[in-house]
This record gives structure tokens, C-alpha cells and sequence, in this order.
């Protein structure tokens, strides 16, 4: 039987991938945790790295590897600019990738930004027991992916890669 209506906090890390912004102009990382925190989820850890392949995937495995941690919420890298490699670098840890997640971000999107919402690589699925989502870095995509998609469901999804 599911639980999934149980209000447990989950435990999280945040990680914003930016050649620019700092913990101070950090909006998009700064929106999850509030959000995360109004829900009564624990932040473990959050961290801001370059848009490098290498830095992202490292971050991301070594949290997959912290048993404390059971969500990743990673925002920026996945538009189409040269520098953007958060999709490589999350769909390459990728255990099983939800692809009704991508498909229904960008569909929530398009009410708001038109066709421009078809530029997002926006992807979520498990690397090992941990769940994983990628936003774009917009703070207002952000908002409509945590509110929309990533709270109402990140029980469900923890309890589905416990469940025996």
C-alpha cells in the first residue's frame, strides 16, 4: 500500500550550476530551498558550480553516495548554449530517467513563455536510491517546477525507490 499522503520531511541538496551567480545572487537556488523548507524538507547541502561537466557530475555522484541524502534538485546548464551540459551530465547518472517529467515541464511552460518552452532540457529520474530533477535556471521556471511537479510528488518518488 502506498503512503504517499504521509508529510515526511525528505532530506535535500540543491545545486545551481552558473558560470555567474554567487550564494548572494543566487535567486533560482535561493526560491528551492524557501520552498523546500515551507514544505518542512531538510537542505543538506547546497553548492554552486561552473558549467563544467566534470564539476556537475561530480557534485551529483558524490551526493548519490551520501546515504543522508535523498533528493537532488539541480537548476541552470540546460538550455542550448555551448556552456549548458546539465542534461549530459544528469542523463549520464541516470539509473532510470522519468520522461514524463520533461514532457509536462515543458507543457506547464509553454502556458507561460509560448514555444520558447521547447528550448528547456529540463529531466528527472534516479541515479542509485537518490531522485534527481534538473530545472532551467529562470526563477519563475523554478517556481512552477517545484510547485507543480517536484513537491506534490517528491514523496511519492522517495517511497517508490524504497519500496521493496
Amino acid at each position: 500500500m502506498h503512503q504517499t499522503h504521509l508529510n515526511f520531511p525528505i532530506a535535500t541538496a540543491v545545486l545551481t550550476v552558473s558560470d555567474t551567480r554567487t550564494i548572494e545572487t543566487d535567486k533560482s537556488g535561493k526560491e528551492i530551498i524557501h520552498l523546500l523548507q515551507d514544505h518542512h524538507h531538510e537542505i543538506v547541502d547546497y553548492k554552486i558550480v561552473k558549467d563544467d561537466f566534470q564539476d556537475i557530475t561530480s557534485t551529483i555522484q558524490s551526493w548519490c553516495e551520501a546515504t543522508s541524502i535523498q533528493v537532488i534538485i539541480i537548476n541552470g546548464g540546460t538550455g542550448f548554449s555551448p556552456r549548458d551540459v546539465t542534461y549530459e551530465a544528469v542523463s549520464a547518472l541516470l539509473d532510470k530517467e522519468m520522461y514524463g517529467f520533461g514532457e509536462l515541464f515543458r507543457s506547464l511552460s509553454f502556458d507561460d513563455i509560448g514555444a520558447r518552452a521547447m528550448f528547456s532540457r529540463a529531466i528527472a529520474g534516479c541515479c542509485q536510491d537518490t531522485s534527481l530533477y534538473a530545472l532551467p535556471g529562470s526563477t519563475n521556471a523554478v517556481k512552477l517546477a517545484m510547485q507543480k511537479l517536484i513537491i506534490p510528488t517528491m514523496h511519492h518518488f522517495v517511497e517508490e525507490l524504497h519500496r521493496k
